[in-house]
């Protein structure tokens, strides 16, 4: 690969992250608060691609003007041109948010969460979060969300006994690292439930517990009093991860 091919690619990646980073696409790999460095990032690049190929065409001149060859006859392996490939697989294959396989083979990442703020007041149905609700069930014994209607949307995921959780994955910093927090789900339960399917459960605290398949973490159940189909949100990963 000679160095004009290696600045194009170069310039080629630098693009493509600049493309992510003005797209959701982004979202696939890193967590939203990431966005200004992935722009950053392709920023620099397409910068740092300028600036090589502009070096390169003024060494050129400068030897052509003293009289030395400016070609150079190494042949570099062809094998290198491999390289392009995870640049065009960021271009052509965006890959699907993680779901419901990864959630069943992977334990249930609950962390007691250093306080429980304050909820609002009132009789309209509280939204939560998955970990929201999961920490409060379980490190709280649930004290805020007794008598409450809640609100909590996820997608769907089935253990190999086949009974459902409601799972959302959080990250730390992007998709490598992603990691589900799950609710099992009883009472007024649909009778046929598809995994990767998103939903948004209405339903109360119940005090009942389980422990997860998988790595024997703790999980909650929510008693369901309705569930609804739902598009998958803007941002499939969970932003109160770290909350």
């Amino acid at each position: 690969m000679n160095r004009l091919a290696q600045t194009a690619l170069l310039f080629l990646l630098g693009a493509t992250l600049l493309h992510a980073g003005t797209t959701d696409l982004y979202l696939r790999y890193v967590k939203e608060g990431l966005r200004p460095l992935v722009l950053l990032a392709g920023a620099v690049l397409i910068v740092t691609a300028a600036a090589t190929l502009w070096y390169d065409r003024r060494g050129a001149s400068t030897a052509g003007d003293r009289g030395t060859p400016t070609h150079d006859h190494h042949r570099e392996p062809r094998v290198s041109w491999l390289l392009a490939l995870p640049v065009l697989a960021l271009i052509l294959v965006a890959p699907p948010a993680l779901g419901s396989y990864s959630a069943a083979h992977t334990g249930t990442a609950l962390t007691k969460p250093f306080g429980f703020p304050a909820l609002p007041t009132g009789d309209a149905p509280l939204r939560l979060a998955v970990a929201d609700y999961a920490g409060r069930a379980i490190y709280d014994d649930g004290r805020a969300l007794r008598d409450r209607e809640l609100k909590i949307t996820g997608f769907v995921t089935l253990d190999r006994k086949g009974d459902p959780y409601l799972v959302r994955m959080g990250l730390n910093c992007c998709a490598a690292d992603a990691q589900p927090v799950k609710i099992a789900l009883t009472g007024n339960v649909p009778p046929v439930l598809r995994p990767d399917t998103w939903l948004e459960i209405t339903g109360t605290y119940t005090p009942r517990r389980t422990k997860d398949p998988v790595n024997d973490g703790p999980i909650p159940y929510l008693e369901v009093t309705t569930a609804k189909p739902v598009p998958t949100p803007h941002d499939p990963y969970d932003e109160t991860w770290n909350s």
